[in-house]
């Protein structure tokens, strides 16, 4: 913003007029709404049957400590032995929380279900792209640096041996020249579980990167691929750093350090490997342009390798985005949900107090945010209020502004005498204690407000799937022929806007501003269901706020302006103009 000047005792150029204060906060209005509403129309939307929430797990999450215990490989003495299995075989590990299906023709992950979150079919939710993962290759796959082993281990037959508890399984192939071993641990109840691999040869360590391409996460949402993200935390700048796949289209991006964790994430999910303290590693990002499951339109989905040594160890989180989970793992894993840059201040007390309401006073999220609008509704009854008292004090003045206008009719708009109309009517507002913003106060509080509810319900993965009456998915717009909430906040537009006190004498203002609730009911018919109920709220409180009021307030006498003649002379130029 410009430094702001010193009044001073010289002319000031009359430059256009600026719009009217109505006007700009609509056009605000207008430009947020259609910042958040272009995206569905961009990309092809999938929307499924609402999955159930995921219960917290109680078991302590320590990444440092499960880093530390990663599966021993102990090198073996002397020259290598050859190890193989004779076959290829499939088989499937469970926990209390996933599902995963290993394969050992190269010792990699085919399937990794979430047992307690739902696809758009009703079945456990799928992170792996299988689609693609013929052409990328499987989750867990290795990809070497220099030197490269002699044959590719990836279409290798693993000799698979499973743990006695069937928490764990460790793999291993040698061919004589070189060996590769990797080992997975898991907890019964815990997203937190412990990986490992080495590979060596004849001459000694192997560096690689365990990797996972061809996307990842849930493939229903709205615009899937623009939401996955490599990532890794910088712990010496103590900073988030996240890539798009576009960051990796002229090739693989390799970023090196001290990492507390790295790896890869969509809307509500993530896979991020955590190693020892103080151990430098690397994360290479790849572009795949690949299809999905659900969308045969192939598009840039972006991938992941981590590790870089010969030998590596992780901790590793696969689950979901969930702020309880991810804190009991690293504190610093919050930062995975971005609730927004600018706006983030209040979408997560906003998500806070939702989350509160949930587990205290009702538990449905729908309820929920019914309540916290209510509240906040009436927390800004005060500030409503005095708003509405100056909207009918400018109502009362009508006559006497258009008196003024009328004497001026007519000039340029470069003309002095512009200067000396805008400050009659500020006289004017100032002799009657008129805020002409006044009238916009209700609707600029309420952005901020709408905003933070448009961040909640795009990240938090409480409300995915959250039901609400007929609604099966709060985070969505409504699966229904004729999306009821919409039309409904639509009626409750017109309703309020007929009872508000009217500022435009201008009957082309007023047609215009008639038709400024199908504007917003065709703006938010693509909306999440969730940010409409809110919206619908709001309005149903400021009816009653506005019953209220007009019967504690009186009417404002009509303030004496022109004479009649001149007045009615002058309402008769604007219909004729209107016409």
């Amino acid at each position: 913003m410009p430094d702001q000047q010193t009044q001073t005792t010289k002319p000031i150029p009359v430059g256009p007029e600026e719009p009217r204060m109505e006007w700009r906060l609509l056009l605000a209005f207008l430009l947020t709404g259609l910042v958040m509403f272009l995206a569905p129309y961009v990309y092809h939307k999938i929307y499924g049957p609402p999955p159930k929430g995921a219960p917290a797990s109680k078991a302590a999450e320590r990444p440092a400590e499960a880093a530390k215990a990663a599966p021993e490989l102990k090198p073996e003495p002397g020259p290598m032995r050859p190890v193989a299995a004779e076959k290829p075989e499939e088989f499937t590990l469970e926990t209390d929380l996933h599902r995963i299906t290993f394969s050992n023709r190269g010792a990699v992950v085919l399937k990794w279900e979430l047992k307690h979150y739902k696809d758009a079919a009703g079945k456990p939710l799928e992170l792996v792209n299988t689609a693609a993962a013929e052409r990328t290759g499987h989750p867990f796959a290795l990809r070497f640096q220099e030197p490269h082993p002699p044959a590719d281990p990836n279409q290798a037959l693993f000799l698979a041996r499973r743990s006695e508890d069937g928490l764990g399984v460790e793999f291993e192939f040698s061919d004589g020249r070189f060996r590769v071993r990797k080992a997975f641990r898991f907890e019964k109840a815990s997203y937190l579980w412990r990986f490992s691999s080495e590979a060596t040869d004849a001459k000694g360590g192997l560096p690689h990167w365990v990797m996972w391409r061809g996307g990842f996460g849930d493939p229903a949402v709205a615009n899937p691929v623009a939401h996955q993200r490599a990532l890794y935390y910088d712990a010496v700048s103590g900073k988030l750093i996240t890539l798009e796949a576009k960051a990796a289209k002229n090739g693989p991006v390799v970023s090196t350090g001290t990492f507390t964790f790295a790896g890869i994430q969509d809307t509500y999910f993530a896979a991020v490997f955590l190693p020892r303290p103080g151990v430098n590693i690397q994360l290479q990002t790849v572009s795949d342009t690949v299809r999905s499951e659900l969308d045969p339109a192939e598009a840039p989905q972006v991938g992941i390798g981590v590790g870089g040594a010969p030998r590596n160890e992780f901790a590793v989180f696969v689950g979901p985005k969930d702020l309880d989970i991810l804190r009991r793992v690293d504190r610093r894993l919050e930062q995975l949900v971005d609730f927004g840059t600018w706006f983030g201040f209040i979408a997560k007390p906003l998500f806070l107090m939702l989350k509160w309401v949930h587990q205290n006073i009702v538990p449905n999220y729908g309820w929920a945010i019914v309540l916290l609008t209510v509240f906040i509704n009436f927390a800004l009854l005060p500030l409503k209020f005095s708003s509405l008292k100056s909207m009918k004090k400018m109502q009362a003045l009508q006559p006497q502004i258009a008196a003024i206008n009328e004497k001026y009719k007519g000039i340029s708009l470069r003309d002095p005498r512009k200067q000396q109309q805008n400050q009659e009517l500020m006289e004017l507002y100032r002799k009657h204690g008129v805020n002409p913003m006044g009238g916009c106060l209700p609707l600029l509080l309420q952005i901020p407000f709408f905003i933070g509810f448009y961040n909640v319900l795009t990240v938090a993965i409480e409300l995915r799937g959250a039901t609400w009456l007929w609604v099966k998915d709060l985070s969505q717009p409504e699966h229904l022929p004729i999306r009821i909430l919409p039309v409904a906040m639509v009626v409750s537009q017109f309703l309020m806007q007929k009872m508000t006190p009217s500022t435009a004498m201008d009957p082309r203002q007023q047609r215009i501003m008639l038709l400024m609730p199908l504007v917003f009911g065709f703006m938010f018919y693509h909306f999440s269901s969730g940010l409409v109920l809110y919206w619908l709220t709001s309005n149903v409180v400021g009816i009653a706020q506005q019953v209220l009021f007009n019967r504690l307030s009186p009417a404002a006498p009509v303030a004496p302006g022109a004479p009649a003649k001149a007045a009615a002379d002058a309402s008769r130029r604007r219909r004729k103009a209107a016409r």
